[in-house]
């Protein structure tokens, strides 16, 4: 058993493009699950800055096979420039290939448009999503109402599902939404441009996958978002549109869970969100701006400021239960260099009372008061740290306390955005 995967232990944001870029020279494959192009994953190699959206963050590494997967939904024109744009960088080396699979469902002009209306007509009351269609894209394929990568293959098929669907959205965009009805020939044209481009890459990426693991191939399935934001464990309704949780990358990518051997999930060293939704230890005062401004957090995908706290240990203890986690990556902890004191959120206060999980309504989260735990800053930069011993008694006061209340130990520290900026503790094959 060769498999990993590797989630976002938070509200997405983590910095899970550069460790799936770190961890991947040390992989075979590697595998996107689930989510869309409302991830974007950065990676810096020699101060060259590259984000992802839809393409596994091992695309930049030589020799390997980087997967869409089903449980993904794609943006075919999304895919396209994204590759292109690689390409046309001389970012993919001649060696390192890429498939889509041909059961991955395909979001379409209407569930963009969808997704903006909708949020539009919500008001104030709006999730915060990035418009990019994701969710209407999902309701599609669990409604059995969707196309998929495959159906760009075959051009009647094509046809005839996108005339039967398109009719039905039309009406919809015109008499709920009160948009404008799409064009079918320009939609059905577009898609078989698209069709032209991604041909080579489309194929059943099961198979594929599965040929691998019978071949003991080291497989590194790259998680989307961040656990809080699980359709199912996050803080519901102000989540994704699919399970961002470890299981799914079984699921999203047709492979057995007995080819999975590890969980390792990756945090920051602080914590931060995007769009709307409860948040215990955020702050919005100077605190919060310094983060923003220090951590550089704004969305990759969006360009949105990120909401910035401290980090919240009764948030990672749910998501090291409901992911299974073996180990911790915390990232960012550079960002902490100049604070006098840190603080770590250890448990809440909910009307009156002192809890140590986090409730299942998003109303009572809302209502929650963290309580803290202070430490002393280090007051030293990091970035060139890369051996554990040079690291400030502060700082490893730090983590050994979030992994004795965790359980979980920590096997990579992030000390910079740079690829070789870190601190390794271990190997994860």
């Amino acid at each position: 058993m060769n498999g990993v995967v590797l989630i976002g232990a938070q509200w997405g944001d983590e910095g899970k493009g550069k460790i799936v870029d770190f961890f991947s020279e040390r992989a075979d494959i590697i595998v996107r699950f689930q989510g869309g192009n409302n991830a974007g994953h950065t990676i810096v190699v020699k101060d060259k800055q590259t984000i992802l959206h839809l393409i596994p963050s091992g695309i930049l590494w030589s020799g390997k096979v980087c997967v869409i997967g089903n449980g993904v939904v794609v943006d075919p024109k999304v895919l396209v420039e994204e590759y292109n744009k690689l390409k046309k960088d001389n970012l993919i080396p001649e060696n390192t290939s890429l498939f889509v699979s041909a059961s991955a469902h395909l979001i379409m002009p209407y569930h963009k448009i969808i997704d903006i209306a909708r949020e539009k007509k919500a008001g104030d009351d709006k999730i915060g999503t990035t418009g990019r269609g994701i969710g209407p894209a999902y309701e599609d394929k669990v409604a059995r109402n969707g196309i998929r990568v495959g159906d760009l293959l075959d051009a009647d098929r094509l046809k005839r599902r996108l005339s039967t669907i398109l009719e039905e959205k039309n009406k919809y965009l015109t008499a709920v939404l009160g948009e404008k009805e799409l064009d079918f020939e320009t939609v059905y044209q577009d898609c078989l441009s698209y069709a032209g481009q991604l041909a080579p890459m489309i194929c059943d990426t099961t198979l594929l996958l599965n040929q691998y693991v019978k071949e003991r191939k080291k497989i590194l399935f790259e998680g989307a978002q961040g656990t809080l934001l699980d359709i199912d464990h996050g803080t519901y309704p102000y989540v994704t549109s699919s399970n961002t949780a470890s299981a799914n990358a079984s699921l999203g990518s047709g492979v057995g869970m007995n080819a999975i051997n590890r969980v390792v999930g990756v945090a920051k060293a602080y914590v931060t969100r995007v769009g709307n939704g409860p948040f215990p230890t955020e702050d919005k005062g100077s605190l919060g701006e310094y983060l923003r401004k220090k951590g550089n957090e704004y969305g990759a995908t969006t360009g949105r400021p990120r909401r910035c706290g401290w980090i919240d240990l009764v948030a990672l203890k749910k998501a090291v239960q409901i992911n299974g986690l073996d180990s911790l990556v915390i990232t960012k902890l550079d960002v902490l260099n100049e604070l006098e004191t840190i603080k770590v959120c250890v448990a809440y206060k909910l009307k009156g009372q002192e809890i140590d999980y986090m409730p299942l309504n998003a109303e009572d989260i809302e209502a929650c008061e963290p309580v803290y735990r202070e430490f002393s800053g280090w007051k030293k930069d990091l970035s060139k740290i890369r051996d554990s011993i040079e690291l400030p008694v502060e700082a490893k006061d730090y983590l050994k306390f979030i992994e004795d209340f965790l359980e979980t130990k920590i096997m990579i520290v992030s000390v910079g955005p740079e690829r070789d900026e870190n601190i390794v503790f271990g190997s994860i094959f």
